[in-house]
């Protein structure tokens, strides 16, 4: 796609964003976790990439793919990506796949994705990113809880 990334192999598996930014040495915004979910009336699988820090709203994005979405089984994802969780990539899957990007990744020069195995990631500039993936960049990110309890 003549992009430039940078390709690392890990010591060893980085199946969450935390344990990724741990082995790369970032923080954990700049992961980018490509999360599969499973379109509830179609079946179709919809993938977000997010920060590492945020969680996905679901209620969002079941709008923003006209149809109530829940987190895909291991079996769904591999079958339609190609890969396992915790190594899935943000493109280069087995099937087109309807994509939305975390605006919050946008505010970042770089980040860190997963290369395709849960031991191997790469580095992308965000704008990059957003060319090669051909995904909306949307606010997906539930909102953070606040007040007291």
């Amino acid at each position: 796609m003549g992009v430039p990334v940078r390709v690392i192999q890990l010591p060893s598996n980085a199946r969450t964003a935390a344990e990724a930014a741990k082995v790369v040495g970032c923080g954990i915004d700049p992961i980018a976790k490509s999360l599969v979910f499973r379109g509830l009336k179609t079946g179709r699988p919809v993938l977000v990439i997010a920060s590492g820090r945020n969680r996905v709203d679901e209620r969002k994005l079941s709008e923003f793919a006209l149809e109530p979405v829940r987190p895909a089984e291991p079996e769904f994802v591999r079958q339609r990506t190609g890969f396992a969780i915790g190594g899935v990539p943000p493109i280069g899957h087995a099937e087109e796949i309807e994509t939305f990007l975390d605006e919050d990744l946008m505010s970042l020069d770089e980040i860190w994705a997963a290369a395709g195995a849960p031991d191997a990631v790469f580095c992308i500039r965000s704008a990059d990113l957003v060319a090669i993936a051909g995904g909306r960049v949307v606010r997906i990110a539930e909102k953070p809880l606040s007040g007291t309890a």
